[in-house]
Protein backbone atom coordinates (compact mmCIF):
# COMPACT_ATOMS: atom_id res chain seq x y z
CA UNK A 1 0.00 0.00 0.00
CA UNK A 2 1.17 3.42 -0.67
CA UNK A 3 0.30 6.92 -1.92
CA UNK A 4 -3.55 7.91 -1.16
CA UNK A 5 -4.41 4.13 -0.47
CA UNK A 6 -2.08 4.47 2.72
CA UNK A 7 -3.07 7.70 3.66
CA UNK A 8 -6.81 6.35 3.85
CA UNK A 9 -5.78 3.35 5.64
CA UNK A 10 -4.36 5.69 8.33
CA UNK A 11 -6.99 8.00 8.64
CA UNK A 12 -9.62 4.91 9.03
CA UNK A 13 -7.77 3.40 11.68
CA UNK A 14 -6.97 6.42 13.41
CA UNK A 15 -10.99 7.00 13.60
CA UNK A 16 -11.99 3.05 14.74
CA UNK A 17 -12.77 3.89 18.03
CA UNK A 18 -10.28 1.59 20.45
CA UNK A 19 -7.48 3.19 18.85
CA UNK A 20 -5.55 6.40 20.13
CA UNK A 21 -2.55 6.71 17.88
CA UNK A 22 -1.42 4.67 15.08
CA UNK A 23 1.47 4.33 11.80
CA UNK A 24 2.17 1.63 9.30
CA UNK A 25 5.29 0.47 8.01
CA UNK A 26 4.34 -0.72 3.58
CA UNK A 27 6.68 -2.24 1.89
CA UNK A 28 7.29 -4.96 -0.91
CA UNK A 29 7.20 -7.31 1.70
CA UNK A 30 4.79 -5.99 4.87
CA UNK A 31 1.81 -3.68 5.84
CA UNK A 32 2.78 -3.60 9.55
CA UNK A 33 0.05 -1.55 11.70
CA UNK A 34 1.18 -0.07 15.08
CA UNK A 35 -1.65 1.35 17.18
CA UNK A 36 -1.75 2.40 21.04
CA UNK A 37 -5.30 0.80 21.64
CA UNK A 38 -7.17 0.71 24.87
CA UNK A 39 -8.79 -2.75 24.05
CA UNK A 40 -6.79 -5.05 22.59
CA UNK A 41 -9.27 -7.79 21.19
CA UNK A 42 -11.69 -5.00 19.68
CA UNK A 43 -8.38 -3.56 18.20
CA UNK A 44 -7.30 -6.27 16.59
CA UNK A 45 -10.96 -6.73 15.09
CA UNK A 46 -11.23 -3.44 13.52
CA UNK A 47 -7.84 -3.31 12.13
CA UNK A 48 -8.16 -6.69 10.38
CA UNK A 49 -11.71 -5.42 8.88
CA UNK A 50 -10.21 -2.20 7.90
CA UNK A 51 -6.98 -3.86 6.39
CA UNK A 52 -9.62 -6.30 4.54
CA UNK A 53 -11.45 -3.48 3.21
CA UNK A 54 -9.00 -1.60 1.79
CA UNK A 55 -6.59 -4.06 0.14
CA UNK A 56 -9.33 -5.60 -1.46
CA UNK A 57 -8.82 -9.49 -0.05
CA UNK A 58 -10.99 -11.27 1.66
CA UNK A 59 -11.49 -12.04 5.14
CA UNK A 60 -10.78 -15.51 4.69
CA UNK A 61 -7.82 -15.85 1.93
CA UNK A 62 -6.20 -12.76 4.18
CA UNK A 63 -6.59 -14.52 7.95
CA UNK A 64 -3.41 -16.37 7.54
CA UNK A 65 -1.03 -14.67 6.51
CA UNK A 66 -2.03 -11.94 9.41
CA UNK A 67 0.03 -11.94 12.32
CA UNK A 68 -0.76 -10.05 15.97
CA UNK A 69 2.00 -8.65 18.27
CA UNK A 70 1.10 -7.38 21.51
CA UNK A 71 2.99 -4.95 24.45
CA UNK A 72 6.83 -5.82 24.32
CA UNK A 73 6.44 -8.37 21.43
CA UNK A 74 5.44 -5.48 19.04
CA UNK A 75 7.74 -3.02 20.50
CA UNK A 76 10.75 -5.75 20.12
CA UNK A 77 9.10 -6.60 16.36
CA UNK A 78 9.22 -3.19 15.51
CA UNK A 79 13.10 -3.16 16.86
CA UNK A 80 13.61 -6.49 14.55
CA UNK A 81 12.07 -4.60 11.71
CA UNK A 82 14.30 -1.04 12.09
CA UNK A 83 17.35 -3.36 12.49
CA UNK A 84 16.50 -5.51 9.03
CA UNK A 85 16.91 -9.03 10.91
CA UNK A 86 12.56 -9.32 9.61
CA UNK A 87 13.41 -8.12 6.56
CA UNK A 88 14.10 -10.78 3.52
CA UNK A 89 17.64 -9.79 2.77
CA UNK A 90 18.69 -9.85 6.67
CA UNK A 91 19.97 -6.31 7.42
CA UNK A 92 19.13 -4.33 4.82
CA UNK A 93 19.52 -0.68 5.05
CA UNK A 94 16.44 0.91 3.24
CA UNK A 95 13.74 -0.50 5.66
CA UNK A 96 15.19 2.30 8.40
CA UNK A 97 14.29 5.31 5.97
CA UNK A 98 11.15 3.15 5.27
CA UNK A 99 9.96 3.62 8.87
CA UNK A 100 11.25 6.93 8.98
CA UNK A 101 9.34 7.43 6.24
CA UNK A 102 5.65 6.04 8.14
CA UNK A 103 6.39 7.62 11.10
CA UNK A 104 6.64 11.30 9.21
CA UNK A 105 3.29 10.07 7.10
CA UNK A 106 1.42 9.57 10.17
CA UNK A 107 2.71 12.79 12.14
CA UNK A 108 1.41 14.84 8.91
CA UNK A 109 -2.06 12.60 8.82
CA UNK A 110 -1.96 13.51 12.67
CA UNK A 111 -2.15 10.09 13.57
CA UNK A 112 0.54 9.88 15.90
CA UNK A 113 0.73 11.03 19.19
CA UNK A 114 3.13 11.14 22.35
CA UNK A 115 2.99 6.82 23.02
CA UNK A 116 4.11 5.85 19.30
CA UNK A 117 6.51 8.89 18.73
CA UNK A 118 8.44 8.06 21.58
CA UNK A 119 8.28 4.22 19.98
CA UNK A 120 9.30 5.41 16.84
CA UNK A 121 12.26 6.87 18.45
CA UNK A 122 13.25 4.02 19.97
CA UNK A 123 13.15 1.95 16.81
CA UNK A 124 15.35 4.36 14.41
CA UNK A 125 17.68 4.98 17.52
CA UNK A 126 18.32 1.05 17.55
CA UNK A 127 18.41 0.59 13.98
CA UNK A 128 21.07 3.31 13.89
CA UNK A 129 23.00 1.61 16.37
CA UNK A 130 22.64 -1.84 14.96
CA UNK A 131 24.25 -0.64 11.99
CA UNK A 132 27.22 1.69 13.84
CA UNK A 133 27.91 -1.13 16.31
CA UNK A 134 27.62 -4.34 14.20
CA UNK A 135 28.63 -5.12 11.09
CA UNK A 136 25.05 -6.24 10.21
CA UNK A 137 24.11 -3.98 7.38
CA UNK A 138 28.27 -4.52 6.34
CA UNK A 139 27.33 -4.18 2.69
CA UNK A 140 24.86 -1.85 2.67
CA UNK A 141 22.39 -4.26 1.58
CA UNK A 142 19.00 -4.42 0.07
CA UNK A 143 16.76 -6.19 -2.08
CA UNK A 144 18.31 -4.60 -5.23
CA UNK A 145 21.80 -4.77 -4.70
CA UNK A 146 20.85 -8.42 -3.67
CA UNK A 147 19.10 -8.64 -6.90
CA UNK A 148 21.61 -7.49 -8.65
CA UNK A 149 24.59 -9.57 -7.19
CA UNK A 150 22.53 -12.61 -8.38
CA UNK A 151 22.28 -10.65 -11.92
CA UNK A 152 26.34 -10.72 -12.07
CA UNK A 153 26.24 -14.18 -11.23
CA UNK A 154 24.01 -15.79 -13.75
CA UNK A 155 25.27 -13.50 -16.42
CA UNK A 156 28.87 -12.16 -17.43
CA UNK A 157 29.53 -9.29 -16.96
CA UNK A 158 31.32 -7.84 -13.57
CA UNK A 159 29.58 -8.75 -9.93
CA UNK A 160 27.00 -6.49 -7.72
CA UNK A 161 26.29 -2.83 -9.35
CA UNK A 162 28.80 -3.18 -12.01
CA UNK A 163 26.58 -5.95 -13.39
CA UNK A 164 24.40 -2.76 -14.75
CA UNK A 165 27.74 -0.66 -16.13
CA UNK A 166 27.33 -0.29 -20.13
CA UNK A 167 23.99 -2.17 -20.11
CA UNK A 168 20.50 -1.17 -21.70
CA UNK A 169 18.48 -1.04 -18.47
CA UNK A 170 15.10 -1.02 -18.86
CA UNK A 171 12.80 0.09 -15.00
CA UNK A 172 8.83 -0.85 -14.95
CA UNK A 173 7.67 1.45 -12.16
CA UNK A 174 7.98 4.59 -11.22
CA UNK A 175 7.45 3.83 -6.82
CA UNK A 176 10.58 4.30 -4.22
CA UNK A 177 12.37 1.11 -5.41
CA UNK A 178 12.14 2.09 -8.81
CA UNK A 179 13.77 5.53 -8.21
CA UNK A 180 16.49 3.31 -6.21
CA UNK A 181 17.08 0.94 -9.36
CA UNK A 182 17.38 4.44 -11.41
CA UNK A 183 19.58 6.17 -9.15
CA UNK A 184 21.43 2.62 -8.96
CA UNK A 185 21.59 1.91 -13.05
CA UNK A 186 22.86 5.75 -13.27
CA UNK A 187 25.89 5.60 -10.53
CA UNK A 188 26.78 2.22 -11.88
CA UNK A 189 27.49 3.58 -15.40
CA UNK A 190 24.90 2.17 -17.69
CA UNK A 191 24.51 2.83 -21.11
CA UNK A 192 20.86 3.95 -21.42
CA UNK A 193 18.01 4.29 -18.84
CA UNK A 194 14.32 3.76 -20.00
CA UNK A 195 11.54 4.24 -17.77
CA UNK A 196 8.20 2.60 -17.95
CA UNK A 197 5.06 3.02 -16.39
CA UNK A 198 1.13 2.73 -16.37
CA UNK A 199 0.92 6.47 -15.89
CA UNK A 200 3.34 8.54 -17.93
CA UNK A 201 3.32 11.76 -16.18
CA UNK A 202 5.00 9.42 -13.17
CA UNK A 203 7.53 7.75 -15.57
CA UNK A 204 8.92 11.50 -16.82
CA UNK A 205 9.07 12.27 -13.41
CA UNK A 206 11.51 9.43 -12.77
CA UNK A 207 13.39 9.62 -15.74
CA UNK A 208 13.67 13.14 -15.75
CA UNK A 209 15.69 12.68 -12.49
CA UNK A 210 18.25 10.36 -13.72
CA UNK A 211 18.59 11.53 -17.39
CA UNK A 212 16.34 8.66 -18.62
CA UNK A 213 13.47 7.81 -21.43
CA UNK A 214 9.96 7.81 -20.06
CA UNK A 215 7.53 5.71 -21.96
CA UNK A 216 4.19 3.80 -21.14
CA UNK A 217 3.26 0.42 -20.39
CA UNK A 218 1.56 0.04 -23.88
CA UNK A 219 5.54 0.34 -25.67
CA UNK A 220 6.42 -2.04 -23.05
CA UNK A 221 7.04 -5.20 -26.15
CA UNK A 222 9.73 -2.75 -27.65
CA UNK A 223 11.28 -1.23 -24.60
CA UNK A 224 12.04 -4.84 -23.25
CA UNK A 225 13.83 -6.01 -27.04
CA UNK A 226 15.95 -3.35 -26.26
CA UNK A 227 17.07 -4.17 -22.98
CA UNK A 228 19.57 -5.86 -21.42
CA UNK A 229 18.35 -5.67 -17.86
CA UNK A 230 14.84 -5.48 -16.89
CA UNK A 231 14.22 -4.13 -13.50
CA UNK A 232 10.43 -4.49 -12.54
CA UNK A 233 9.07 -3.44 -9.46
CA UNK A 234 5.26 -1.88 -10.05
CA UNK A 235 2.15 -1.67 -7.55
CA UNK A 236 -0.09 -3.94 -10.11
CA UNK A 237 -2.07 -6.14 -8.33
CA UNK A 238 -1.80 -8.40 -11.97
CA UNK A 239 1.16 -9.69 -13.95
CA UNK A 240 2.67 -6.94 -15.91
CA UNK A 241 5.09 -8.70 -18.31
CA UNK A 242 3.82 -11.89 -19.66
CA UNK A 243 5.65 -14.98 -20.76
CA UNK A 244 4.63 -13.89 -24.34
CA UNK A 245 5.95 -10.56 -24.28
CA UNK A 246 9.50 -12.03 -23.00
CA UNK A 247 9.72 -14.58 -25.60
CA UNK A 248 9.26 -11.69 -28.10
CA UNK A 249 11.85 -9.54 -26.58
CA UNK A 250 14.19 -12.54 -26.96
CA UNK A 251 13.44 -12.90 -30.49
CA UNK A 252 13.98 -8.94 -31.02
CA UNK A 253 17.38 -9.22 -29.00
CA UNK A 254 18.29 -11.97 -30.96
CA UNK A 255 17.60 -10.37 -34.41
CA UNK A 256 19.53 -7.24 -33.37
CA UNK A 257 22.67 -9.07 -32.14
CA UNK A 258 22.49 -8.38 -28.64
CA UNK A 259 24.75 -10.53 -26.50
CA UNK A 260 23.89 -12.15 -23.20
CA UNK A 261 20.53 -13.28 -22.13
CA UNK A 262 17.86 -11.16 -21.18
CA UNK A 263 18.00 -10.74 -17.63
CA UNK A 264 14.89 -9.67 -15.46
CA UNK A 265 14.65 -8.90 -12.02
CA UNK A 266 11.16 -8.96 -10.62
CA UNK A 267 11.06 -7.40 -7.10
CA UNK A 268 7.01 -6.86 -7.16
CA UNK A 269 4.63 -8.33 -4.81
CA UNK A 270 3.19 -9.40 -5.71
CA UNK A 271 4.78 -10.77 -8.64
CA UNK A 272 4.90 -8.87 -11.95
CA UNK A 273 6.72 -11.50 -14.13
CA UNK A 274 4.89 -14.48 -15.03
CA UNK A 275 6.18 -17.40 -13.80
CA UNK A 276 6.72 -19.66 -16.62
CA UNK A 277 8.92 -16.89 -18.29
CA UNK A 278 11.84 -18.32 -16.57
CA UNK A 279 11.50 -21.39 -18.78
CA UNK A 280 12.35 -19.47 -21.86
CA UNK A 281 16.02 -19.90 -23.48
CA UNK A 282 18.25 -16.54 -23.26
CA UNK A 283 16.23 -15.41 -20.09
CA UNK A 284 17.63 -15.28 -16.39
CA UNK A 285 14.28 -14.13 -14.17
CA UNK A 286 15.35 -13.45 -10.67
CA UNK A 287 12.29 -13.24 -8.55
CA UNK A 288 11.38 -12.29 -5.04
CA UNK A 289 11.28 -16.30 -4.18
CA UNK A 290 15.38 -16.77 -5.21
CA UNK A 291 15.80 -13.82 -3.37
CA UNK A 292 14.54 -15.45 -0.11
CA UNK A 293 16.21 -18.28 -0.90
CA UNK A 294 19.60 -16.39 -1.07
CA UNK A 295 19.82 -15.04 2.20
CA UNK A 296 22.20 -12.67 2.98
CA UNK A 297 25.69 -12.23 4.26
CA UNK A 298 24.83 -11.52 7.55
CA UNK A 299 26.49 -13.91 10.23
CA UNK A 300 25.17 -15.40 13.60
CA UNK A 301 27.15 -13.25 15.50
CA UNK A 302 26.06 -10.28 13.80
CA UNK A 303 22.60 -11.05 14.65
CA UNK A 304 22.88 -11.96 18.08
CA UNK A 305 25.09 -8.73 18.70
CA UNK A 306 21.92 -6.74 17.15
CA UNK A 307 19.44 -8.74 19.11
CA UNK A 308 20.98 -7.90 21.98
CA UNK A 309 21.04 -4.33 21.33
CA UNK A 310 17.30 -4.71 21.03
CA UNK A 311 17.58 -6.30 24.56
CA UNK A 312 19.51 -3.40 25.92
CA UNK A 313 17.11 -0.76 24.07
CA UNK A 314 13.92 -2.42 25.48
CA UNK A 315 15.12 -2.64 28.71
CA UNK A 316 16.07 1.58 28.52
CA UNK A 317 13.21 1.90 27.52
CA UNK A 318 10.97 0.36 30.20
CA UNK A 319 12.91 1.68 33.08
CA UNK A 320 12.41 5.12 31.45
CA UNK A 321 8.59 4.44 31.64
CA UNK A 322 8.40 3.89 35.07
CA UNK A 323 10.75 6.55 36.05
CA UNK A 324 8.50 8.66 34.62
CA UNK A 325 5.42 7.04 36.38
CA UNK A 326 7.05 7.83 39.37
CA UNK A 327 8.41 11.62 38.48
CA UNK A 328 5.41 13.92 39.60
CA UNK A 329 5.59 12.33 43.02
CA UNK A 330 9.69 13.28 43.23
CA UNK A 331 8.64 16.52 41.61
CA UNK A 332 5.36 16.75 44.46
CA UNK A 333 8.02 16.30 47.45
CA UNK A 334 10.41 17.87 46.21
CA UNK A 335 8.39 21.09 45.57
CA UNK A 336 6.78 20.34 48.88
CA UNK A 337 10.34 20.28 50.65
CA UNK A 338 11.13 23.51 49.03
CA UNK A 339 8.27 25.28 50.03
CA UNK A 340 8.98 24.39 53.51
CA UNK A 341 12.38 25.43 53.50
CA UNK A 342 11.54 29.06 52.24
CA UNK A 343 9.35 29.27 54.71
CA UNK A 344 11.30 28.47 57.57
CA UNK A 345 14.24 30.73 55.95
CA UNK A 346 11.62 34.01 55.90
CA UNK A 347 11.11 33.18 59.79
CA UNK A 348 14.30 33.03 60.70
CA UNK A 349 15.20 35.82 58.27
CA UNK A 350 12.96 38.12 60.37
CA UNK A 351 14.15 37.37 64.17
CA UNK A 352 18.12 37.05 63.17
CA UNK A 353 17.60 40.32 61.07
CA UNK A 354 16.92 42.54 64.53
CA UNK A 355 19.97 40.89 66.30
CA UNK A 356 22.13 42.35 63.32
CA UNK A 357 23.21 39.07 61.70
CA UNK A 358 24.68 40.33 58.23
CA UNK A 359 22.91 39.67 54.73
CA UNK A 360 25.89 37.75 53.97
CA UNK A 361 25.70 35.08 57.17
CA UNK A 362 22.04 34.70 56.23
CA UNK A 363 22.73 33.62 52.72
CA UNK A 364 24.84 31.29 53.76
CA UNK A 365 22.31 29.62 56.50
CA UNK A 366 19.71 29.62 52.94
CA UNK A 367 22.24 27.77 51.17
CA UNK A 368 23.66 25.31 53.81
CA UNK A 369 19.76 24.98 54.82
CA UNK A 370 19.33 23.88 50.96
CA UNK A 371 21.78 21.77 50.52
CA UNK A 372 20.46 19.63 53.85
CA UNK A 373 17.53 19.07 52.80
CA UNK A 374 18.31 18.07 49.17
CA UNK A 375 21.27 15.32 50.12
CA UNK A 376 18.58 13.73 52.66
CA UNK A 377 15.79 13.69 49.72
CA UNK A 378 18.50 12.81 47.22
CA UNK A 379 18.37 9.06 48.43
CA UNK A 380 14.75 8.67 48.27
CA UNK A 381 14.02 9.71 45.41
CA UNK A 382 16.44 8.52 43.19
CA UNK A 383 16.02 4.69 45.09
CA UNK A 384 12.19 5.18 44.62
CA UNK A 385 13.07 5.75 40.49
CA UNK A 386 15.21 2.66 40.57
CA UNK A 387 12.57 0.39 42.52
CA UNK A 388 9.79 1.63 40.16
CA UNK A 389 10.54 -1.26 37.89
CA UNK A 390 10.46 -3.47 40.05
CA UNK A 391 6.83 -5.59 41.01
CA UNK A 392 5.04 -3.41 43.03
CA UNK A 393 6.92 -0.37 42.03
CA UNK A 394 4.12 1.83 42.04
CA UNK A 395 3.90 0.60 45.82
CA UNK A 396 6.83 3.00 46.91
CA UNK A 397 5.86 5.88 45.01
CA UNK A 398 2.58 5.44 47.07
CA UNK A 399 4.82 4.82 49.99
CA UNK A 400 6.44 8.81 49.31
CA UNK A 401 3.09 10.23 49.18
CA UNK A 402 1.45 9.17 52.48
CA UNK A 403 4.96 9.22 54.17
CA UNK A 404 5.45 12.79 53.54
CA UNK A 405 1.91 13.88 53.42
CA UNK A 406 1.86 14.52 49.68
CA UNK A 407 -1.66 16.42 48.26
CA UNK A 408 -2.69 14.13 45.83
CA UNK A 409 -3.93 17.50 44.08
CA UNK A 410 -0.11 18.29 43.53
CA UNK A 411 0.84 15.47 42.28
CA UNK A 412 -2.12 15.45 39.23
CA UNK A 413 -1.12 18.75 38.77
CA UNK A 414 2.37 17.73 37.93
CA UNK A 415 1.60 14.87 35.37
CA UNK A 416 -1.00 17.24 33.46
CA UNK A 417 1.72 20.04 32.98
CA UNK A 418 4.06 17.27 31.87
CA UNK A 419 1.47 16.07 29.60
CA UNK A 420 0.36 19.18 27.98
CA UNK A 421 4.16 19.78 27.81
CA UNK A 422 4.66 16.94 25.61
CA UNK A 423 1.73 17.76 23.51
CA UNK A 424 3.16 21.28 22.56
CA UNK A 425 6.49 19.47 21.69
Amino acid sequence: MSGDSLGKLLRDVAQAEPVAEVFVVSTCNRVEVYADVDRFHAAVTAICELLVRHCGVPAHELTGYLYVHYEDRAISHLMAVACGLDSMVVGEGQILGQVRSALNLAREQETLGRVLSELGRLALRTGKRSRTETEIGRAGLSLLTVAIELAAQSAPGGSGAEALAGRDVLIVGAGSMSALAAATATRSGAASIVVANRTRSHAERLAADVSAIATGLADLPAAMGAADVVISCTGATGQVITRDMVSAAVSARTLAGRPGPLVILDLAMPRDVEPATDSLPGVVLISMDRLSDHGTAATDDDVLAVRAIIEAELAAYHSAIDAARVAPTVVALRAKAAKVVEAELARLEGRLSSDGVSGHALDEIAQTVRRVVDKLLHAPTVRVKELAGSPGGEEYATALRVLFDLDPRAVEAVTRAATEQEVRS
